[in-house]
C-alpha cells in the first residue's frame, strides 16, 4: 500500500475525500490529515507519504510554496496531487513546473480522481520495479503493478529475470481468504501461507509471487507450470490445496481462483476475473472453491428477498418464536444461494431487516445498543466471510432481539389488544385498516392480526365488517337516510361495495332488510 497524507485547511473537504472511495482498492492508505502546510511539512518528513494531495490555497503556508519546499529542500521526495477551487490557467502553469502528478478542479469527481490516482500508482510502481534486484524482489509491487495494469517490455523482462519465471507463459491469479472471524491484519499468515505454498508446488528455493490484500485476503501468482507438476486435474489440485490449507493454518479458508493469462504481461485480466469469484461467496455450495471458468456464465441476483418472506420474519421475531424465525433464516439463505445473491443484495437484505428489528425496539421505548449482537451484526461484513458464518451470527443477534423485543412488550400484548378492540368500537366509522392500527399500536400487522383473531375469534376485517353492518342495520330501521349515505355514515368509501358485503352477512339486500323492517312494525 502507498500512503497517502492530505492536506486542506477544511475539514470537511479533507473527510470528503477520505470517505469518497474505497482507497485500499487502488493500493492506498490514508496515513494522516493536515489542514495548513507548515503542518504538511513536518508530516511528510514524520510519516513519509509516497503520495501528497494538498490544496493549492491555504493560510500560513499555501500548497504551491509547500510543493517548492519539499522538492528543494526535503529528504523525503513524495508526488503530488494539487486540488483548486480556482481554475485559473497561471496556477496549473506554475503547479506543473514543480511536476506534480494531476491538478483536480473542486468539488472532487470520485472519477477524476480515482483516474489519477491510478496514474500515480503507475508511477509509482514502475519506480520500485526498477529498482528491483535478483537478489531482493519487491514482490508486493511486482504483483500490484500487474494487475493494475500492463508494465512496459524493460519492466516485464526484469521481473521474469529476478524471479526466474518465462514471462510468455499460462499464468493464474488466486485469491486465498482467510475466514477466522477475526478483523483484517489480527494474524499473519503470510509466512505459514508461504511454507504451505512452497510445499505443496514443490517450490524449495522459488520466491513466490504472493502479497497482502485487504479484508483478510492474500494474493498469489501461480504459474501454469507449477500446476502441471499436480497429477489431477485443475479443480481436484485445487481442493486438495485448499485442504492442506486449512490443515497447516488450522481455520476456514477459501479459494477464488480468475481465468488463466496467456502471458505474465496480461495477469490483469485472471486477477479481474479472480475479483469476480468473490461475488459468488454466498450464492454457490459451500465447498469454498470458487473457480471463475465455472462461473463465468452464471448470472448474480442483486434484488431484496421477497416481501412476503420479510413480512414472515418480523412476524415470527414480534411473537419471539424460535422455531419460527430460525426457520424463516433458514429460507432466507437458503434463497441467498439459490438466486444467487450478489453480496450487495445479501447486503440490502441483512440491513432492511436489522432497520425494521431496530425500529420495533425504539417504538417500544427500547435502545437496540443493549443488544449484544448488535455491533457484530454492523460490522458484519468485516469479519463474517462466508454463509454459514453470517447465517450464525445473523441468527444469534434475531433471537437476542425476538427476546429482548418480547421483555420489553412483557404482558402489554394482552392489554394492547383490549385496547385495540376498544379503539376499533370507536372508529369504526372512519377509515381504519389493519396496518395503520398496528404502526399506532407498535405491532406488525401480521402479527396483530394473529393476536386479534387468537382473542376474539375472528378476523380484523371480519370484525370491523360486523361492527359496521350492525350500524347499518340501526340506521336503516331508525332514519330516513339513503343508502349511499348510510354506507358513508358507517365507514364505506363505496355505496356499491357497501350493498354487497350488507347482502354477504344478511343475505338480503339493505333495501330489502329496511322494507322487511317496516312491514314488521
Amino acid at each position: 500500500m502507498y500512503k497517502v497524507l492530505i492536506v486542506d485547511d477544511e475539514v470537511f473537504v479533507r473527510k470528503g475525500l477520505i470517505g469518497l472511495m474505497d482507497w485500499s482498492k487502488l493500493n492506498f492508505e490514508i496515513c494522516g490529515e493536515a489542514e495548513n502546510g507548515e503542518q504538511a511539512l513536518a508530516l511528510i518528513e514524520r510519516l513519509a507519504p509516497e503520495l501528497v494531495i494538498v490544496d493549492i490555497r491555504m493560510p500560513m503556508l499555501d500548497g504551491l510554496e509547500l510543493i517548492r519546499q519539499v522538492k528543494t529542500e526535503g529528504a523525503h521526495q513524495p508526488l503530488f496531487v494539487i486540488l483548486s477551487g480556482y481554475p485559473d490557467f497561471s496556477y496549473a502553469q506554475q503547479a506543473f513546473r514543480y511536476n506534480v502528478s494531476d491538478y483536480i478542479l473542486k468539488p472532487v469527481d470520485e472519477q477524476e480522481l480515482t483516474a489519477a490516482l491510478k496514474k500515480t500508482a503507475h508511477t509509482l510502481n514502475q519506480k520500485q520495479l526498477l529498482l528491483m534486484t535478483k537478489e531482493k524482489p519487491l514482490v508486493a509491487t511486482v504483483i500490484e503493478s500487474l494487475l493494475q495494469s500492463e508494465p512496459d517490455e524493460q519492466v516485464l523482462a526484469r521481473i521474469a529475470h529476478s524471479l526466474d519465471l518465462p514471462p510468455a507463459s499460462s499464468y493464474t491469479y488466486v485469491i486465498a481468504e482467510i475466514q477466522d472471524l477475526l478483523p483484517h491484519g489480527t494474524v499473519d499468515y503470510m509466512p505459514a501461507l508461504q511454507a504451505c505454498f512452497i510445499r505443496f508446488f514443490q517450490q524449495e528455493g522459488q520466491t513466490l509471487l504472493l502479497h497482502v490484500r485487504a479484508y483478510n485476503q492474500y494474493g498469489l501468482i501461480v504459474p501454469r507450470l507449477w500446476m502441471d507438476r499436480q497429477s489431477a486435474d485443475e479443480r481436484t489440485s485445487y481442493v486438495k490445496l485448499l485442504t492442506m490449507l486449512e490443515k497447516e493454518l488450522d481455520t476456514s479458508i477459501a479459494l477464488f481462483v480468475g481465468l488463466k493469462a496467456n502471458h505474465l504481461k496480461n495477469i490483469t485480466a485472471s486477477g479481474a476475473s479472480a475479483e469476480e469469484c468473490l461475488n459468488y461467496r454466498f450464492s454457490e455450495a459451500s465447498d469454498r472453491l470458487f473457480m471463475a471458468a465455472e462461473l463465468r456464465e452464471v448470472s448474480l441476483y442483486y434484488f431484496d428477498v421477497d416481501e412476503e418472506l420479510h413480512g414472515k420474519l418480523m412476524y415470527e421475531v414480534e411473537a419471539n418464536r424460535r422455531e419460527g424465525f430460525a426457520l424463516a433464516i433458514d429460507t432466507i439463505f437458503m434463497t441467498f444461494r439459490e438466486r444467487r445473491f450478489a453480496p450487495g443484495a445479501v447486503a440490502n437484505t441483512i440491513r432492511r431487516i436489522l432497520i425494521a428489528v431496530i425500529n420495533i425496539i425504539r417504538q417500544l421505548e427500547g435502545n437496540e445498543k443493549e443488544l449484544a449482537r448488535l455491533e457484530d451484526l454492523l460490522e458484519w461484513q468485516t469479519k463474517y466471510r462466508n454463509t454459514s458464518q453470517l447465517k450464525d451470527i445473523f441468527l444469534q443477534f434475531i433471537e437476542e432481539a425476538a427476546a429482548y423485543i418480547a421483555c420489553k412488550r412483557g404482558e402489554k400484548s394482552e392489554g394492547n389488544i383490549e385496547k385495540i378492540k376498544k379503539y376499533i368500537d370507536g372508529h369504526y366509522r372512519e377509515n381504519i385498516y389493519l396496518k395503520g392500527i398496528a404502526a399506532d399500536f407498535h405491532l406488525n400487522p401480521v402479527y396483530l392480526g394473529q393476536l386479534f383473531r387468537k382473542h376474539y375469534g375472528v378476523y380484523f376485517n371480519e370484525y370491523l365488517l360486523s361492527l359496521r353492518v350492525e350500524e347499518a342495520k340501526r340506521l336503516l330501521r331508525q332514519t330516513k337516510k339513503r343508502v349511499y349515505e348510510i354506507a358513508e355514515t358507517v365507514g364505506f368509501q363505496n355505496a356499491d361495495y357497501f350493498a354487497t358485503q350488507f347482502e354477504k352477512l344478511e343475505n338480503m339486500t339493505p333495501t330489502d332488510y329496511r322494507n322487511k323492517m317496516s312491514h314488521s312494525n
